[in-house]
């Protein structure tokens, strides 16, 4: 099944969205999306579709006269003392809102200390996470979560988990081959949603984008059964532009 997922969202996004947020802090009693297009030098229609994610999220308020302010999720991630706290409970929050909206298990991954670790998933009833039959720290190579992630490292950083996680074969689709690993890896473009098609486990198919905050190496992924194949594309592009508000979170 021939598929082409829609390009990733440009995560400048981010950086424009911070802008944003430091022109509104700046106005204590609000600020028009006229003098914030002004002070940031974005224009008016890219502003426009950032506002409403700001507001979404909870990032900024509009008041009666159509100004806007600090929101809620802002001040709570600002405070030093519960903003651990505070940003978990929003990713969990966002993860959620993303699983319902794709109709997906929704996973978020960090690369810690050379090993993968899934850190936060959204599942439900409706929409079970995928069976954990190897351990995903050892499937980097077979599971999209683990390739989106490799393509963040450098050639010394894929050598060296490839070295300590040997590529085994978890089906027939899997690439255990060091050198065609590599070469898909390179080929992949980054501004397009990293697939599984079976390849981790027969009857599933995922997807995942990368979660780009610093220099942290993360990626935000789902997963489907094999018989909703036909709304991975969809999928991933939902994913995708979900993907912003989370990098937001974490860069604030």
């Amino acid at each position: 099944m021939p598929l082409k997922p829609e390009p990733t969202a440009p995560f400048h996004s981010v950086q424009y969205a911070l802008r944003v947020l430091e022109t509104v802090s700046k106005h204590g009693s609000g600020v028009t999306d006229v003098q914030i297009a002004r002070e940031t030098g974005l224009p008016t229609a890219h502003l426009a579709s950032l506002l409403l994610m700001l507001r979404r999220e909870g990032y900024v308020e509009q008041v009666m006269d159509g100004a806007y302010i600090v929101g809620d999720s802002l001040v709570l991630l600002g405070s030093g003392t519960t903003r651990s706290a505070a940003l978990q409970a929003k990713l969990q929050q966002t993860l959620d809102q993303l699983r319902d909206s794709v109709g997906a298990a929704i996973y978020m991954s960090r690369y810690i200390d050379g090993e993968i670790k899934v850190v936060q998933v959204a599942e439900g009833p409706h929409t079970p996470k995928v069976h954990e039959w190897v351990d995903f720290r050892s499937a980097a190579h077979a599971s999209a979560i683990g390739k989106c992630l490799l393509t963040q490292l450098d050639q010394d950083g894929r050598r060296d988990h490839v070295s300590r996680h040997k590529p085994a074969r978890l089906t027939s689709k899997t690439i255990t081959s060091e050198r065609v690993l590599f070469s898909t890896l390179d080929s992949q473009p980054p501004t397009v949603p990293v697939l599984d098609l079976q390849e981790y486990a027969l009857g599933t198919v995922c997807a995942a984008v990368p979660l780009t905050a610093g220099s942290a190496v993360g990626c935000l992924a789902l997963s489907l059964p094999i018989e909703h194949a036909h709304r991975l594309r969809a999928a991933a592009d939902r994913l995708n532009r979900g993907a912003a508000p989370m990098a937001l979170s974490l860069a604030l």
